[in-house]
C-alpha cells in the first residue's frame, strides 16, 4: 500500500544525505518532498503540515546541523515522528482469561468488518480463549451467511437466529447463551451502511449501552482515504470507540488513512489486516510500521510469522538434511507449504531491510507457480522425489505429462533445485539456518 510514499522518501533521504552538511534551505526542500509526498497519500493536509512542521522544529538545530552525518540524524527524526504520529507504542486490547470478554465491532459496509470479526475469533482461539461470533446484521442479504461461513472457516462458533430478529434482543440472548456456555471472547457483528446515516448511528449507541464492552472496535478500509478519517471522527464523536481496525493494508491505494487516523482521532490502531486470510492480522506496532514505510523492513514481525508457522522439529530436520547434503524434493515441497503459510511471498521479503526491490520483482511473479511446481513434484516417483539426480530424459517426459506442463519446465524446475540447494548449504556453512526462536533472542525478544 505504501509503495509510491516509501519510493518518494527514499529519493527525498537520497538526495539529503548526499549534501553532507545541511543549511535551513536543504531541510526545508527536503521537507516539501515528504510534505508532498504525504499529501499524495491522502493523508489529512493538517497532519502533513504538523508532521514536517515537527521534523522542521528538531531538524534546524544543532542535533542535525552539527552532526557528521546529518542526512542520517534527519532520516532517523522523521522516523521518530511517524512513529509517533502512528501512535508511539503498540496498545495491547483489553482482555483477560479467566472472564467473558465482548468486542462490538462497528463500520461501514465493505471495510471488511465481518471478515475482521473471524480474524479476531481465529486470533485469540489460537491464545487459548473459546470465542462465540454473533451476527447482529438482520438487513444485509446473505450478511448472517456470511458471518456463519467466515466463522466455520475459522472453527469458531456463530450464534444462530431467527429470521426477523431485533439486533438489541438478539446481543441479549447472545450474552446470556455465551454466559451459560462458558464463552471467553463474544464478538458481536453489527449492521453496516454505505455511509453513516442516524438510523445507523441510532442502532449502534443502543448497543453500546446495553452492554459493558471490552473493546468497541471501528474496521477501517484503508483504501477509502480521507473518508475513512471521516468516518471514524463520526463514529467516535457519537458512539465512542476503543480502538481502530485497519484493513486491506495490502491494497494498492494511497494509504493515507493509515497515517491520519490515530492523529485526528487519538484513537489508537490495535490491528491491521494486511491479506484476506483469516490468519492475516496483526497486532499493529507503529515503530514496525514506520519502518516498512520508510523501506527500512520489520523483521520483528517477520520473525514472530515464521515462529507462528514453521514447526521446531521440522526446521531442525531440515537443518540436518541440508548439513548432510540429503536435502530432497519431499523436503522442498514441505518447505513450499511452510512459507505459503506465512502470506503473499512479495509481502513477507518486504519486511527484509533493504529486500524492497526484490519484493517489486516478486509482485509481477504469478501465484499459480507455486501450483505448478507443486504439481510437477507431485508426479515424480517417491523415489525420484528423494533422488532426483536419477531423472533422465524420458522421466522428465513423464513427469511434464503428469502435470499437465512441458518437458523443459521440469528442466528448469530441477536446475532451480540445484541453485536452491547450493544455496541453502551455504547458508548452512555461514549458520544462517537457525531453530526457531533463537533468531528472536538474538533480536533482543524474550
Amino acid at each position: 500500500m505504501f509503495d509510491r510514499l516509501t519510493e518518494t522518501l527514499q529519493t527525498a533521504f537520497k538526495k539529503l544525505r548526499g549534501k553532507g552538511l545541511l543549511n535551513e534551505k536543504a531541510v526545508d526542500e527536503g521537507l516539501r518532498e515528504i510534505r508532498r509526498a504525504l499529501l499524495d497519500a491522502d493523508v489529512n493536509f493538517k497532519v502533513a503540515k504538523k508532521f514536517t512542521d515537527n521534523i522542521r522544529e528538531r531538524a534546524v538545530g544543532e542535533e542535525v546541523m552539527k552532526s557528521l552525518t546529518p542526512g542520517q540524524q534527519l532520516i532517523k527524526i522523521v522516523r521518530d515522528e511517524l512513529v509517533h504520529l502512528l501512535g508511539d507504542t503498540a496498545v495491547e486490547p483489553n482482555v483477560e482469561k479467566g472472564r467473558m470478554n465482548q468486542f462490538l465491532l462497528l463500520g461501514l459496509q465493505g471495510s471488511g468488518k465481518t471478515t475482521a470479526c473471524a480474524k479476531l475469533a481465529l486470533n485469540y482461539k489460537k491464545d487459548g480463549y473459546r470465542p462465540l461470533l454473533v451476527p447482529l446484521d438482520v438487513y444485509r442479504p446473505a450478511a448472517i451467511k456470511q458471518l456463519e461461513v467466515v466463522g466455520s472457516q475459522a472453527g469458531v462458533d456463530v450464534f444462530k437466529i431467527e429470521e426477523g430478529g431485533i439486533p438489541l434482543e438478539i446481543m441479549r440472548q447472545a450474552y446470556q447463551f455465551a454466559k451459560d456456555k462458558g464463552y471467553s471472547l463474544v464478538i458481536y457483528d453489527t449492521a453496516g451502511r454505505t455511509t453513516v446515516d442516524d438510523e445507523m448511528m441510532n442502532e449502534v449507541i443502543g448497543l453500546r449501552k446495553e452492554l459493558q464492552f471490552e473493546e468497541v472496535f471501528l474496521v477501517i478500509d484503508s483504501m477509502t482515504g480521507q473518508d475513512a478519517v471521516t468516518t471514524a471522527t463520526k463514529f467516535n464523536e457519537s458512539v465512542g470507540i476503543t480502538g481502530c481496525i485497519l484493513t486491506k493494508l495490502d491494497g494498492d491505494a494511497r494509504g493515507g488513512a493509515a497515517l491520519s487516523v490515530r492523529d485526528v482521532t487519538g484513537v489508537p490502531i490495535i490491528f491491521a489486516s494486511v491479506g484476506e486470510g483469516l490468519k492475516q492480522l496483526e497486532p499493529f506496532h507503529p515503530d514496525r510500521m514506520a519502518g516498512r514505510i520508510l523501506g527500512m523492513g520489520d523483521v520483528l514481525t517477520l520473525i514472530e510469522k515464521a515462529e507462528s508457522e514453521i514447526d521446531e522439529r521440522e526446521a531442525l530436520r531440515l537443518q540436518q538434511k541440508i548439513a548432510q547434503d540429503s536435502f530432497n524434493f519431499e523436503d522442498f515441497l514441505a518447505q513450499l507449504k511452510q512459507v505459503q503459510k506465512m502470506g503473499p511471498l512479495e509481502q513477507i521479503v518486504k519486511m527484509i531491510p533493504g529486500m524492497g526491490n526484490v519484493a517489486k520483482q516478486l509482485e509481477s511473479v504469478d501465484p499459480r507457480e507455486f501450483k505448478r511446481v507443486e504439481a510437477m513434484i507431485l508426479s515424480m516417483t517417491p523415489a525420484e522425489r528423494k533422488k532426483p539426480g536419477i531423472i533422465d530424459n524420458s522421466r522428465r517426459r513423464r513427469i511434464a505429462k503428469g502435470s499437465g506442463m512441458q518437458q523443459q519446465d521440469v528442466g528448469r524446475l530441477l536446475n532451480q533445485f540445484k541453485e536452491a540447494k547450493k544455496m541453502m548449504r551455504q547458508l548452512a556453512k555461514m549458520g544462517g539456518i537457525v531453530p526457531k526462536g533463537a533468531l528472536g533472542k538474538m533480536m533482543g525478544r524474550k
